[in-house]
């Protein structure tokens, strides 16, 4: 999950009311955007930013040769795709590819503005489960993502390996490797928990490992994650920054030795590379007793057909979805983004080819969707998570108390 804002989602989505978003067919069934040829599709997404850009760009290039079409592509600011949906949508120009952060998914196929995938007969077996769910909504799967990221503890070799530390693999673990690495202007550890979707997100390996759940805020298990967070920043292991950090904030830490450990994810990595002196290595989040399966959420974009009113448009765009989710065009995607392929089958060759992204691999194994338990409900949730971590490290709530008050806003 990159640095995008998503509390845009649910001001854009209130507009939705006001702006139908399904197209009805017009001009004879002629699709809108790049008019009624099926030779030419339409296309955005929002990795408008290097190295995704070019990487994108060159496998988009890749599908449209194979299937025979020209594609129109426009990349947006992520804070800026729904916004430019919906406006797409007011003026029937909407593209006839379009992906989306898979968060939002559901909520923009709840409005009917996205196509099945079943309706093309496109093959949506062979991927990782939870990806799936993150593309499907009440039963029917309406996009499908080439590769997927998520959450791991990076670690400092030379810090470690000068205190003679591993890295930790269980909560008490990392709290007592924490405090061990913590000194002058170095902290042991780092993490986001700011009060966006970001804090939320980082705080889900913790709540799900420990056998907690969105659907039921207050339990035990997550309360035990929160306490883990409020003892790591209690005990001056972690910076009581962390309620003002976003992910890039957390990975600027790391690399400037003010961290020692950081929880983040592998979209970080070219950035850690750039500088030759910093030797990383990274483990899947910790859990809280030995046995529990490490469990983080799964980031990454879902590709979906709009409901254009064109069907052969609809039809090649279904086309170019099956294209750009194969195999060989996973593995190259993963390669150059440091992303995971969301097909298993394909995990021995991906690491093969990246050993540095490993245990972001067997993260993704058994990731979970956002979205899968609550569905158009997930953001609710979330906010309710970050507001939770906000009143206890700042000290406004007992974490007895921090998810019932957090859900009275």
């Amino acid at each position: 999950m990159k640095n995008h804002n998503k509390k845009r989602l649910t001001k854009a989505l209130a507009m939705a009311a006001l702006v139908p978003f399904v197209l009805t067919a017009c001009g004879g069934g002629a699709g809108a955007g790049s008019g009624g040829d099926a030779s030419t599709l339409t296309l955005m997404d929002y990795y408008n930013n290097e190295p995704d850009n070019l990487a994108i760009k060159k496998e988009i290039e890749n599908c449209a040769a194979d299937i025979g079409v020209t594609i129109e592509r426009e990349a947006v600011p992520g804070k800026d795709l729904i916004q430019k949906v919906l406006q797409k949508s007011s003026s029937k120009t909407l593209p006839d590819i379009l992906m989306l952060d898979n968060p939002d998914l559901q909520e923009i196929a709840a409005t009917g503005g996205l196509a099945p995938l079943s309706d093309f007969n496109v093959d949506t077996s062979g991927f990782a489960q939870g990806m799936l769910d993150a593309g499907t909504y009440e039963g029917e799967v309406y996009g499908l993502a080439p590769t997927a990221n998520t959450l791991g503890l990076f670690y400092n070799k030379k810090l470690l390996a000068a205190a003679g530390l591993k890295p930790p693999t269980t909560w008490d673990e990392l709290k007592s490797t924490a405090s061990a690495l913590t000194k002058g202007s170095q902290y042991g550890l780092a993490f986001s928990g700011i009060a966006t979707y970001e804090g939320a997100w980082q705080f889900l390996p913790f709540m799900w490992t420990n056998g907690g759940s969105e659907t039921e805020l207050n339990s035990t298990a997550n309360k035990e994650a929160l306490q883990l967070y409020k003892d790591l920043v209690d005990s001056g292991a972690t910076s009581k920054g962390v309620i003002n950090w976003g992910q890039g904030d957390v990975k600027d830490q790391f690399m400037a030795g003010k961290a020692a450990m950081m929880i983040n994810g592998p979209w970080q990595i070219p950035a850690l590379n750039e500088d030759p002196s910093l030797e990383w290595g990274s483990v899947q989040v910790p859990v809280n007793k030995a046995g529990q399966t490490p469990t983080a959420p799964l980031g990454g974009e879902v590709w979906t057909v709009p409901q254009t009113g064109n069907k052969a448009k609809q039809a090649k765009a279904a086309e170019f979805i099956s294209c750009f989710t194969k195999g060989d065009t996973q593995i190259a995607l993963g390669t150059q983004r440091y992303t995971v392929p969301t097909k298993p089958e394909l995990a021995k060759e991906y690491i093969a080819k990246m050993p540095d992204m490993a245990s972001f691999t067997e993260q993704i194994a058994n990731a979970r969707s956002r979205t899968g338990n609550l569905g158009t409900e997930w953001p609710k949730a979330a906010t309710t998570i970050y507001t939770a971590i906000q009143l206890v490290l700042t000290g406004k709530a007992s974490v007895d108390d921090a998810f019932t008050q957090a859900a009275k806003g």
